[in-house]
């Protein structure tokens, strides 16, 4: 499929659009072509703006669980929130691939968002197991918040089977044994590792709140996000159900 024809608002999206697209990402579309055994984070989320705890996070799991890299996977439709207003698709990659270009272990994917109809988990890793040799190790990251109700995604249990879950807690949230057994017996989901990030309290929906109400979200996300935000004129009404 081809990228949108659309005329670039500022310069993250110019750097958004190639001539030739990677299935996966530009960075880590070959992984594990050599033969070599390696393990690649894959990091969904809707990224509604992506901000630093996004990328502290991501960081710190990919050097704790020695990832060769992370790839960010803004989600394109996501079924758990419609309804509840999402920002423009296109918007949301812009930002999150400005926010990874200066990590040369970390990349944005289109893969979520230019496949049609509503996103799940599940249909991305079927798509990047496919795509990537046996010797790539998938470790799916999110917060342990989302993956206390895996059961609800569909087809869990083959989630379980494709990748390695990390469920990175944050204040306020973490599943205790008693969940964790009841998803291994119910789910099938036998591999979740738990992760402890260093605490960065910030959260996208007060954010967008913070721009509605005209307060500065400098330092709490990149500033060439901050720039795109403030050039595109973004959060400042609140968003039209998707």
């Amino acid at each position: 499929m081809a990228f949108p024809d659309r005329a670039p608002a500022s310069h993250i999206a110019a750097g958004s659009i190639r001539a030739s697209k990677p299935v996966v990402c530009a960075r880590f579309d070959d992984a594990g072509a050599c033969g070599k055994r390696i393990r690649l984070g894959i990091m969904g989320g809707t990224f509604d703006p992506i901000h630093v705890g996004h990328l502290a996070c991501a960081e710190q799991v990919r050097e704790a669980f020695g990832l060769e890299g992370v790839i960010f996977m803004p989600a394109g439709d996501p079924w758990m929130k419609r309804g509840r207003g999402v920002t423009d698709a296109e918007a949301r990659f812009d930002m999150v691939k400005a926010a990874v270009a200066d990590n040369p272990r970390f990349d944005a994917s289109r893969l979520e968002i230019d496949r049609c109809g509503k996103t799940y988990t599940v249909d991305t890793l079927r798509a990047l197991r496919a795509h990537y040799p046996e010797n790539v190790e998938l470790y799916f990251i999110s917060g342990a918040d989302a993956l206390q109700h895996i059961l609800e995604w569909r087809d869990a249990d083959e989630v379980g089977r494709l990748a390695r879950l990390v469920a990175v807690t944050r204040p306020g949230y973490e599943i205790d044994d008693a969940r964790k057994r009841y998803m291994r017996t119910h789910g099938g989901i036998r591999h979740v590792s738990m992760f402890e990030a260093t605490a960065l309290a910030v959260s996208s929906t007060d954010l967008r709140e913070k721009v509605r109400s005209g307060r500065s979200i400098r330092y709490l996300v990149p500033q060439v996000v901050a720039d795109y935000i403030e050039q595109q004129g973004l959060y400042r009404e609140a968003c039209r159900p998707a």
